[in-house]
């Protein structure tokens, strides 16, 4: 399948691989990426997945850690990894003259991995310490608990990182076990964007998937159960409070997601002159950070604001956010705002396109839950066709109040 902006290949054992070219760089981003994630995971494997990425890079069956963590290192590039709810994936960028390393190296940390026990034992604790880690930043720990209020009893709340308890017990076993009942190489992309022709990646691509073996699993995601509308306050030793506000929202297959898209970024998006950036901290200096997010995953999404201000400045921070919500819901944008909110995004999605290492990601997750990657022009159309009338419909149906879940953590002294 070709396309103006990339190039798409399936190999006879179901890999795929997405290819855009880039002139003028020297430089190669190249990944696999798996439709694996910590919502695959039973509730003993809690934690497994985000283990296996660790564990990818500690031995394959011709490779020792040292290896592993030299050979790419060693030609000024880097090697690094990932996971998300759905997704794994092992990424590398460096000099196009190398890729063929870094591609061998990448295919064999996926399929090949041995998973030692002594490499197990030692990668538990650094896990451990990254938990430690993130329970000292109360802007991580709350992302990570407002998830698992939002998606209660659903794998999709569970922490990527696991339980300190799950951590400690896993074995050689389970990461083999994992992997067997998860892997599929029709759910595996190999992604690559840089300054290299599509015939010349595809001998250096061709050459390491062709001894991959066809596997085959069939899974099945659990659907996602109804949330609850929860309003949960903590009390920890810190000294600003956290606030998240938010609720389950539109997948990805719906037709809704731009659009809604558009209201989250005028409301909290990367602008600083977005509604709510303006509202709590450039009139009224309550907030140092203030956002809002919409993460659509296959079945299901979530939407969430995050401010963090002083105790005291709880309720009025909230009752600023609610405001901003209402306005949304009650009044319809006006023709001049609505076109400083189409061309704003379209400018940060084109500023966005020129991060090659970011388009290889997008790349491949676009194959994997699409099949295909929409071009901007297709993009900025279908952001023209929006109407004032569709954004207002959108934030009377997914900005009720009272559909709202909030998480907040209240400052104790220590």
């Amino acid at each position: 399948m070709n396309n103006p902006e990339y190039t798409l290949h399936s190999f006879p054992n179901g890999i795929r691989w997405v290819h855009k070219q880039v002139k003028n760089t020297k430089i190669a981003h190249c990944g696999i990426m798996l439709d694996i994630g910590s919502r695959d995971e039973k509730t003993d494997e809690l934690g497994l997945a985000h283990f296996w990425e660790h564990m990818a890079f500690k031995g394959t069956k011709t490779k020792n850690a040292t290896y592993i963590i030299n050979r790419i290192d060693n030609l000024g590039g880097e090697l690094n990894a990932y996971t998300t709810k759905e997704k794994i994936c092992f990424h590398s960028s460096l000099l196009v003259k190398h890729i063929e390393k870094a591609i061998e190296l990448l295919v064999d940390i996926t399929f090949n991995s041995t998973f030692p026990e002594k490499e197990i034992n030692k990668e538990r604790q650094v896990i451990l310490e990254e938990m430690s880690m993130y329970e000292d930043d109360p802007e991580d720990a709350i992302q990570d608990d407002f998830e698992g209020l939002i998606f209660e009893n659903s794998s999709m709340g569970n922490n990527i990182l696991g339980t300190k308890e799950s951590v400690s017990r896993f074995t050689q076993k389970d990461f083999l076990k994992f992997i067997s009942a998860n892997m599929n190489t029709n759910r595996t992309i190999i992604s690559t964007v840089g300054g290299i022709s599509f015939v010349k990646t595809f001998k250096v691509i061709e050459k390491c998937v062709s001894k991959i073996s066809v596997i085959e699993n069939k899974t099945f995601r659990k659907p996602i159960g109804e949330t609850k509308t929860i309003q949960k306050i903590v009390q920890k030793p810190i000294n600003q409070a956290h606030c998240m506000i938010g609720r389950k929202t539109y997948s990805l297959a719906d037709e809704k997601r731009l659009p809604f898209f558009m209201l989250t970024n005028m409301l909290g998006g990367q602008a600083m002159n977005s509604k709510l950036n303006v509202s709590l901290r450039e009139k009224q200096g309550l907030v140092y950070t203030v956002d809002a997010q919409y993460s659509p995953y296959m079945d299901t999404g979530m939407f969430n604001i995050y401010f963090g201000c002083e105790k005291k400045n709880i309720k009025k921070s909230t009752e600023l956010v609610m405001q901003e919500l209402q306005k949304l819901c009650k009044n319809t944008i006006s023709s001049k705002q609505l076109l400083i909110i189409k061309n704003q995004l379209k400018g940060q999605l084109a500023v966005a396109e020129e991060n090659n290492n970011g388009m290889m990601m997008l790349l491949a997750k676009n194959i994997l839950d699409f099949g295909y990657v929409e071009n901007l022009d297709t993009i900025f159309k279908k952001i023209d066709a929006v109407g004032a009338a569709d954004l207002q419909a959108i934030a009377l149906e997914m900005f009720d109040i009272t559909q709202m879940c909030s998480l907040i953590y209240e400052p104790i002294k220590k």
